[in-house]
């Protein structure tokens, strides 16, 4: 049984950049990925990744900020939006 996709949003922003959320239910969690989901969420400008989340194989959830990467601490998916969010809003006031 593979992942399913139950969440996708892209849009672009009055700034240009690009502002992209997708997230998969998995059919069971996995140890990189106890709470289920598989998501890659991503803010880019100018070509280049200023923001992003994702828990790909083997790292876990993280978060990557402007070069450096750290760990996320995963509380449920609405969270993980919000987050993901607020940090978007953040970036679009620095352009």
């Amino acid at each position: 049984m593979q992942a399913r996709l139950i969440y996708r949003n892209k849009k672009k922003l009055a700034s240009g950049a690009i502002a992209e959320e997708v997230v998969w239910k998995l059919p069971h969690p996995e140890p990189d990925r106890p709470h289920g989901y598989k998501y890659r969420l991503v803010y880019v400008r100018g070509g280049k990744r200023i923001v992003g989340y994702d828990n790909e194989r083997g790292k876990g959830d993280h978060r990557h900020w402007r070069g450096s990467e750290e760990r996320y601490q995963f509380v449920s998916l609405d969270r993980l939006l919000a987050d993901f969010r607020a940090d978007v809003v953040h970036e679009e006031g620095r352009k």
